[in-house]
């Protein structure tokens, strides 16, 4: 079915219709810049931490938490607005999520305490988590409408977005808070905001009506409080892994297991466990998604860390110190992106990962700045590989009619590792980021790196990925 567009404004009331064969181009500036505003926050952060902590006196064990309070909100709220985006479409998700991140923006601008600062970062999880999704099924659906299966131009164009801002974030973070302070780094999602909402109102296609009351008795509630539970109970638990803490690991199995029980016995689950049960290559992506991400989040918060105060930059010169990162993913997406290649772009990229860990251990207090760009220079060609790979291969591999939660759990497992690699930089980074707590890190990255490239090499399933017709399982 023909999506119908918003019409243009100042127009004379005709709708605006896409090509009947190619990519409504009109759908990719909402979708690029919806997407980027969760990697522009996770990213900006990392240089802010140590103002922060010094403006409200807060050590790096408590600071963590403006990391893993976006992770764990963006975690859970992927997939829940993902499959509310499949049941309702991604135009009303995208409006109210990129709504809500101007909000947290403010509140975060404005925030009196660190207490009110981690509230706005769970706020921005939650706002950020519906454009990736609606990027993800307006991509689908535009394969079905033209007939054509070509989405790789696009599915690169976001993958080099996001990428390319995650890598800049350090360093426009730096930027701005030379500028105005950290504040400045909240006070940006204000304008970012309005423009995807302006872009969105006026781009998106717009869905047939239908009853509410009925969509929302098919909404698994249940099976979403379940799941966020589960979620929640077990990084509570990664974030202060102590012996006294015993009871969150069995409170994460006990309320995992009522979350599978459900989702097994209903018609209409959260998170279809039957069909991704079955679906083993679709897993295998999920979790060298987190394998991937576990590495790229703890050398952005670790390293960043390490910079200012192992190695004495400023927020400003760190930020800048991460350009060679930034530089050469950029260059790498944008030579391979048009190439699937999803088993070689994996295995290329885990052993740049292995590589880039052994800078590290070669780094000290009194290392040269050449040495320092080297290692973000290594460290951005899986930067540019890994996430395109696996989105490539999750668009092969998900059940059509349920692409954008099939795409909110692969942003869930990214975050599960960034989630995890911010309970190792606060395990390693007890009271400051020091020479020896980064090369503990480093080695922590590479056992990290090494299952990644094991499991990229053993998983025969990545040689089959092939395109498939649209409106096809």
């Amino acid at each position: 079915m023909r999506p119908r567009l918003a019409r243009r404004p100042g127009g004379e009331g005709a709708a605006v219709r896409p090509a009947p064969d190619a990519f409504d181009r009109r759908l990719i500036a909402p979708m690029v810049l919806g997407s980027v505003l969760n990697p522009i926050n996770s990213s900006m952060i990392a240089v802010a931490l140590v103002p922060i902590g010094a403006a409200f006196g807060a050590p790096p064990a408590q600071t963590v938490w403006l990391v893993s309070a976006l992770y764990l909100a963006t975690a859970v709220g992927q997939p829940v607005i993902g499959r509310l985006t499949d049941m309702f479409g991604p135009r009303r998700l995208y409006l109210t999520g990129t709504a809500l991140v101007g909000a947290a923006g403010l509140l975060g601008a404005l925030a009196p305490s660190l207490g009110v600062l981690i509230g706005a970062r769970v706020l921005l999880g939650f706002g950020t988590s519906a454009a990736y999704p609606a990027a993800m099924q307006l991509t689908r659906r535009e394969a079905e409408r033209t007939g054509r299966d070509s989405p790789a131009g696009v599915l690169t164009a976001l993958a080099v977005a996001n990428q390319t801002v995650a890598v800049i974030g350090p360093a426009l973070g730096g930027l701005l808070i030379g500028v105005g302070g950290w504040r400045a780094v909240f006070t940006v999602n204000v304008p970012l905001s309005a423009a995807c909402l302006v872009l969105g109102a006026l781009r998106l296609p717009r869905e047939p009506r239908r009853d509410a009351g009925h969509g929302l008795r098919d909404v698994d509630v249940p099976g979403m409080v379940l799941f966020a539970g589960t979620l929640v109970s077990l990084m509570l638990f990664l974030m202060a892994p102590r012996a006294d803490h015993w009871y969150l690991p069995v409170l994460t199995a006990a309320v995992g297991a009522a979350f599978a029980v459900r989702e097994l016995r209903i018609a209409q689950p959260f998170v279809d466990l039957r069909v991704l049960g079955g679906n083993g290559p679709l897993i295998g992506t999920y979790v060298r998604q987190l394998l991937g991400a576990l590495t790229s989040y703890a050398f952005m918060y670790g390293y960043t860390q390490w910079l200012e105060e192992g190695r004495g930059l400023s927020a400003s010169t760190a930020g800048l110190t991460l350009l060679p990162l930034s530089g050469a993913a950029l260059v790498v997406s944008t030579l391979t992106g048009r190439r699937e290649a999803v088993r070689a772009k994996l295995v290329v990229g885990a052993a740049a990962q292995v590589a880039a860990c052994a800078v590290l251990l070669l780094i000290g207090a009194t290392s040269p700045l050449p040495l320092l760009l080297a290692a973000g220079l290594v460290m951005g060609v899986p930067q540019g590989l890994i996430t395109l790979a696996n989105q490539n291969a999750l668009y092969r591999q998900a059940d059509p009619a349920r692409i954008a939660s099939a795409a909110g759990l692969l942003r869930t497992f990214m975050y599960l590792g960034a989630l995890g690699a911010s309970a190792a930089t606060a395990g390693y980074f007890p009271h400051r980021a020091d020479t020896g707590g980064l090369h503990g890190l480093a080695l922590f990255m590479t056992a990290g790196s090494v299952l990644l490239l094991v499991s990229s090499l053993t998983d025969r399933s990545l040689v089959r990925l092939t395109p498939r017709k649209p409106g096809k399982a």
